[in-house]
């Protein structure tokens, strides 16, 4: 590690222009002038943004059966924070936190799942069967002990986890994140519950992910009712997050999402082991696949830039005093074949590539997860 300066880049997503040229130090700050020997990084022209920040992703790898490994979601692809959404309850927090959340280069963060056995099983042993999957004075001792690394409480809302409970368990976590003064990350998808169930609980501040699932009474754009409440629950502060996983993302429902103004907060990945080899693949591939159903370059990289890090608690500026965490990365054109959770398929015109991240003194080459 050492001090550089980065010049020759388009800024992209910054809350404060960032200029021409940004000097890191060997303490990897930002600084005013260039440290004596400072390497000279040209980025040839490319995109220079804020560290893309991933809000939803599994990493608790060993303690789940679907979670990745921390770095295969993370700077080698341009991601430099990120979230586990869920993987762990209160009874695994402790390994999730010693493991993974403690050991990455990126900064990590994780919503504490309701249920005190997280994705441990993922489906095949549903977290939530009963009451007795839940322990509200145990997940509070959990967050008090772990503030510094909680961002949130994670319920998966759908009928393969909730069953007969419906909504009921919803309202616990909320209760929960009431409790807690942190927001509530809500998965939609098969009912019961409906999404409209879900949004009437929900606050501003909290997350709604998967918000361009395509699955028959678990979509936001069902029905002309439910679509409105979506686009309330938006306009009152509730954040629509992308969660594209191997079930939970369809082009033809984001494409009339975002042309009758359902804009997503943030867009994340969902990635685990089942989508890693496709069809999600990394952030860069998602970003291009919102790109491709009308959601505009500059959203784009707001979506994985300053808003996710803003939701985090993370600076999105390159100012003098600021540890310095950029992802520099092109816009391509090109003519590639992807596909949703669903299996449909889409031609693809343009492409996010990444090329280098910078976190602190720390420079690394990154690229997109190629297709096998």
């Amino acid at each position: 590690m050492s001090a550089y300066s980065l010049r020759n880049f388009q800024p992209a997503g910054f809350a404060q222009d960032p200029g021409d040229v940004i000097h890191v130090g060997a303490d990897g700050m930002i600084a005013a002038q260039p440290a004596d020997g400072a390497q000279d990084i040209d980025c040839g022209g490319s995109w220079l943004s804020p560290g893309w920040t991933d809000l939803h992703v599994h990493v608790w790898h060993g303690g789940t059966d679907i979670s990745i490994r921390a770095k295969d979601a993370g700077r080698a692809t341009g991601v430099t924070a990120m979230a586990d959404a869920g993987s762990a309850g209160e009874g695994s927090f402790h390994g999730l936190r010693e493991y993974v959340l403690e050991e990455g280069a990126e900064t990590m963060r994780a919503f504490v799942n309701i249920s005190s056995i997280g994705l441990v099983c993922c489906n095949r042993i549903p977290e939530l069967l009963d009451a007795r999957f839940i322990d509200v004075g145990r997940t509070l001792e959990v967050i008090e002990k772990n503030r510094d690394v909680v961002c949130g409480v994670k319920i998966r809302a759908s009928g393969v986890i909730v069953g007969s409970w419906g909504a009921g368990p919803v309202r616990v976590a909320k209760r929960v994140a009431q409790m807690a003064g942190l927001p509530l990350m809500a998965h939609i998808g098969e009912p019961p519950p409906i999404p409209d169930e879900v949004l009437e609980i929900l606050e501003p501040g909290d997350v709604i992910t998967h918000c361009f699932n395509g699955k028959p009474a678990g979509s936001l754009t069902d029905a002309p009712g439910v679509f409105a409440l979506a686009k309330q629950a938006a306009e009152r502060g509730i954040l629509m997050d992308v969660g594209h996983g191997a079930a939970s993302f369809h082009f033809d429902t984001a494409k009339r999402a975002l042309a009758d103004g359902l804009r997503p907060y943030s867009i994340s990945t969902d990635l685990h082991r089942e989508n890693i080899d496709g069809p999600v693949y990394d952030m860069a591939t998602t970003m291009a696949k919102l790109h491709a159903v009308g959601l505009p370059f500059d959203e784009c990289v707001a979506a994985v830039a300053a808003r996710p890090r803003a939701f985090l608690g993370l600076d999105a500026a390159a100012q003098p005093g600021t540890r310095a965490d950029f992802t520099v990365f092109d816009c391509v054109d090109c003519d590639l074949e992807a596909h949703d959770s669903m299996g449909n398929s889409l031609r693809l015109q343009k492409m996010f590539e990444p090329r280098r991240t910078a976190i602190g003194a720390s420079l690394q080459d990154a690229a997109r997860r190629q297709p096998a």
